[in-house]
């Protein structure tokens, strides 16, 4: 196994944790903190690097585990009112807001109930946008094993969506 450089190889992943921990927050800022704290993390780990299949699979866990962690808290305090959050709050009632805003947080626990290779692929494919290739080299799987865990995490996910959508009817 060749020696892993932090400059060489975890540094240039910079951007793309940055993307991944923003399409989850939602906010630069945070992303910002979450690419700092997982770049921390990994070198705080830097003797267990070899251990690793991937190192940059582990980063984009660490990422996406610590953009998660925050988006948690940040929807626990309150919202600033902002032009485009009025704008939102005046395209729908409230009725309408409360059910997409339940829908969402049905699906976000859907997708965490996941099991992890699950839950990583599903990340990596439909929020981060990889391609089949880019995930199977970054988690050391074949296509054929990323598009089965794939369409097996998004049947789980719908299905049970629907049985709680469904429920008392």
């Amino acid at each position: 196994m060749q020696e892993i450089s932090f400059r060489n190889d975890i540094l240039p992943l910079k951007d793309k944790l940055f993307r991944l921990a923003l399409r989850i927050t939602l906010d630069r800022a945070e992303a910002e903190d979450v690419v700092q704290d997982t770049m921390i993390r990994v070198w705080n780990k830097r003797d267990e690097w070899l251990q690793f299949e991937s190192i940059e699979a582990y980063c984009l866990v660490v990422a996406k585990n610590l953009a998660i962690d925050r988006s948690q808290k940040k929807e626990a305090q309150n919202v600033e009112l902002t032009p485009d959050i009025e704008e939102a709050l005046d395209a729908s009632g409230p009725y309408d807001q409360l059910v997409n805003t339940e829908r969402l947080e049905i699906i976000h626990q859907l997708i965490n109930d996941l099991p992890e290779k699950q839950r990583l692929i599903m990340q990596l494919r439909d929020i981060e946008g990889e391609t089949y290739k880019e995930i199977a080299a970054a988690l050391h799987l074949t296509e054929e094993q990323i598009k089965v865990n794939l369409y097996r995490a998004r049947q789980k996910v719908k299905q049970r969506y629907l049985e709680i959508e469904q429920y008392g009817l």
